[in-house]
């Protein structure tokens, strides 16, 4: 492979396998990339040597706005110029780089587009093996009201805090219909502009103390104040999502779209594999 397009198939690689620029890649993550890179430059080699891509062609606009994709993660001219320079591109090599990985990406879309189509019975079946894939976890809709504890802030620190957080409960205890406005007059936290909602929640995104008390919570049902290391906190729970089981309409179209791929990717690693074991017509010899 030439040298700009295995800079740029390095570099989006880096990001691919680690989210990463390639210049802060660890030793080990950097020889994994470059291992992978060699590989893949194999491969597409024989991809550009096949007919298929001899027949792609690119017009100068679809490189263009690949271009101006790529040009406009840059704040100004000078940053995009000194980051080509500094991975050893220039505005040339790139478009070149570009090039050669639209066409790559245009015969392998154009394989995958023969693959065989994803019959009704196809997704019955795996949805029937596979019902568990399609369990929906218990979710919450959630507000939350936060008080901060700051010892060196007038008004927030301990003492004063718990006053505060208080005196909100012992509100919303008689009208908790006002939970929102309450938020938006009191909380401290940025979900104070949107009435202190904090959305369709499941386990796994709150603080420990927070989740606990918010699962336990019946609907429509104010907290008791809960303490964290941000500090003080009321959780009000508007609705509750029990766990269930996805039905067959509901996940549907996510399994043809998740089969679909999976024909599409088949398809192009069997045409690939043609290319790295072209047939010679000629009958391989017995054990």
């Amino acid at each position: 492979m030439d040298e700009p397009g295995s800079i740029y198939l390095s570099l989006k690689l880096a990001a691919k396998l680690f989210g990463k620029p390639l210049e802060s890649l660890a030793p080990d993550e950097l020889h994994r990339v470059h291992r992978v890179a060699a590989r893949q430059s194999a491969i597409e080699t024989r991809i550009l040597a096949t007919p298929e891509a001899a027949s792609v062609i690119l017009s100068d606009d679809s490189i263009d706005a690949s271009l101006s994709e790529i040009r406009g993660r840059y704040g100004n001219d000078q940053d995009y110029q000194t980051d080509l320079e500094r991975i050893g591109l220039d505005v040339h090599s790139l478009r070149q780089a570009v090039a050669r990985d639209m066409v790559v990406e245009a015969v392998l879309e154009r394989v995958a587009a023969q693959a065989a189509a994803v019959s009704e019975i196809d997704v019955e079946i795996f949805w029937y093996l596979h019902k568990d894939r399609f369990r929906r976890a218990e979710m919450r809709v959630l507000r939350h009201i936060l008080v901060t504890i700051n010892e060196q802030l007038a008004g927030n620190d301990r003492q004063s805090a718990r006053i505060r957080i208080e005196a909100i409960r012992t509100r919303l205890l008689k009208e908790p219909q006002r939970f929102a406005e309450q938020a938006l007059k009191h909380s401290e936290c940025p979900t104070a502009i949107n009435g202190g909602l904090l959305g369709t929640v499941p386990r796994g995104q709150l603080y420990p103390q927070l989740e606990a008390t918010a699962f336990a919570l019946d609907a429509a049902m104010l907290s008791d104040v809960v303490e964290s290391k941000l500090g003080y906190h009321l959780i009000y729970c508007e609705a509750i999502h029990r766990e269930r089981l996805l039905s067959f309409a509901e996940a549907r179209n996510t399994i043809r779209e998740y089969l679909e791929q999976q024909h599409h990717s088949l398809c192009q690693k069997a045409w690939i594999n043609t290319l790295r074991h072209p047939a010679t017509g000629t009958t391989p010899p017995p054990d």
